[in-house]
């Protein structure tokens, strides 16, 4: 499913695997290169915590044509549930899971450039479209993973 709002795109997915095992990968920022389907996330800084948590500072090695280095801040979290956290510009990377049963979890990923101090930029640059695509990507390797 695919819901785009104003200055929010959000995609969903069921994957097969309990909400704590994907809570899991997500909240290890070391990890989050595992599950990057747009290329750009090289790994993490060695400084920041091995778990994330709410207010926890991380740092991620990035590249987009080039190389370089971005921190984040978690701004949303409840364990097991919902983590989310914002870039030095505001806009945000969202993560909802919601239990279905059976050991299946409905995965949202959500870019949501409202918060950010220049939305009408990133736009200009035409992220959303380009981070659509790493969601769809991102969703499918987290799919084959757990699949």
């Amino acid at each position: 499913m695919v819901t785009v709002s104003d200055r929010q795109i959000s995609l969903s997915r069921t994957v097969a695997a309990p909400a704590g095992q994907i809570f899991d990968l997500l909240a290890d920022p070391a990890r989050h290169p595992e599950l990057d389907g747009s290329g750009s996330v090289r790994g993490s800084l060695s400084q920041g915590p091995r778990r994330l948590s709410l207010g926890a500072r991380f740092g991620m090695r990035m590249r987009l044509g080039l190389p370089y280095t971005i921190q984040n801040t978690v701004v949303e979290f409840e364990e097991g549930r919902l983590i989310a956290w914002r870039h030095f510009s505001g806009h945000r990377w969202r993560w909802q899971l919601t239990d279905l049963g059976d050991g299946r979890t409905e995965v949202t990923e959500t870019f949501d450039w409202s918060t950010a101090g220049s939305p009408r930029a990133i736009e200009l640059l035409r992220f959303p479209g380009r981070n659509r695509r790493g969601i769809e990507a991102t969703l499918d390797r987290l799919a084959t993973r757990f699949g």
